[in-house]
């Protein structure tokens, strides 16, 4: 079952402290994130495509060139000139992480201002992935560009993948931030917010009051990350599953690639999930998404929106054992103590 996954959104040089006072050069982004571990653990017959824009420079070659490496199509990749791909450094102090960002030319922001090149995009895919950072890099006329080609893929049966990853300094107003993600959650079909956020700028007072909420915007399905208290799966109109989490005992064995310092540690999932309900998503997806969870030798999941689509897919396979219980009750799936880098950018 041959299909096509894109991701849209922004991917930045990322440059981190190593020995001897040098610094290491790697490549992040949330949604980047997502199509390289999809890329790790989908079936050979899909496409894993990047949807974004990048510079005309050297800097912005050696991306897509890592990108191409990687398996990555870049068809959807534009190239603008007198743009550059954003930078972000990392520094570290005591343990603790603080960053500084150069994006203020970053081509990127103008990744949804050919609106026939972003339609072919979309169009050409099956499965499309987006979040709040790609909503919050983009002027407010590109924004209803990006949504509206994406309510159409909705409407026409495409998997529409939305995680709000709300970040405030990307914003210059907090209303504004808080009525594009409604309009970004409207055009999705899978929505996956973090509760804390929900809390913080959507003043929810419960899990199933975010996913009431998403679902009145018109997602179908919501996937709801809480920390360590684990992950509400909200599926049609399927009863509500809550998945606890456990600290995982299981050591790496996914092939980090040196030269990407932006694939974190902090990735080894390792989902555990029983009798699950099957969510009211289209067959063909089942196998995807199962692939997307990394089902094979490594026997791990991925990061990020990656990650949680990890949870969708073993919600829909029977095969997978587990406890987890409708409304609340027990069940479990592994994950490291932290939080995910990859949701970060």
């Amino acid at each position: 079952m041959a299909g096509k996954m894109l991701a849209i959104g922004e991917c930045m040089v990322e440059l981190m402290q190593a020995e001897g006072g040098l610094l290491r050069k790697g490549y992040a982004g949330d949604t980047f994130n997502a199509a390289y571990y999809a890329r790790l653990f989908m079936p050979a017959d899909w496409t894993v495509a990047y949807c974004s824009a990048v510079g005309t420079d050297t800097v912005s070659d050696e991306m897509l060139a890592f990108m191409a490496e990687k398996g990555i199509d870049t068809s959807a990749v534009r190239r603008i000139e007198n743009r550059s791909a954003g930078l972000y450094m990392i520094h570290l102090k005591d343990g603790e992480r603080s960053f500084s960002y150069w994006r203020s030319h970053s081509a990127a922001k103008l990744l949804a201002d050919d609106a026939d090149h972003l339609r072919r995009a979309i169009e050409a895919s099956d499965l499309i992935l987006y979040s709040g950072i790609t909503l919050a890099i983009l002027a407010p006329d590109a924004v209803e560009t990006l949504l509206s080609e994406l309510r159409r893929a909705k409407a026409a049966g495409k998997l529409v993948v939305f995680d709000p990853n709300i970040r405030p300094r990307l914003w210059d107003d907090a209303e504004r931030m808080r009525r594009t993600l409604t309009d970004g959650a409207r055009a999705a079909s899978l929505v996956m917010p973090s509760f804390d956020d929900e809390v913080t700028h959507f003043g929810d007072a419960s899990t199933e009051a975010t996913i009431a909420r998403y679902k009145g915007l018109g997602a179908a399905n919501v996937v709801v990350k809480d920390g360590e208290k684990g992950v509400t799966l909200a599926f049609g109109d399927a009863p509500s599953n809550t998945c606890p989490q456990r600290r995982s005992n299981l050591s790496s064995t996914r092939p980090a690639p040196a030269t990407v310092s932006t694939v974190p540690s902090s990735a080894d999932w390792s989902p555990v999930i029983s009798r699950p309900r099957p969510p009211p998503l289209p067959p063909r997806w089942r196998p995807v998404l199962s692939a997307i969870m990394g089902r094979s030798s490594q026997g791990k999941a991925a990061c990020g929106l990656i990650g949680w689509l990890a949870l969708l897919s073993a919600a829909s396979l029977p095969s997978i054992r587990t406890g987890c219980r409708p409304n609340g009750n027990a069940c479990g799936s592994a994950r490291p103590a932290g939080r995910n880098r990859c949701a970060d950018r």
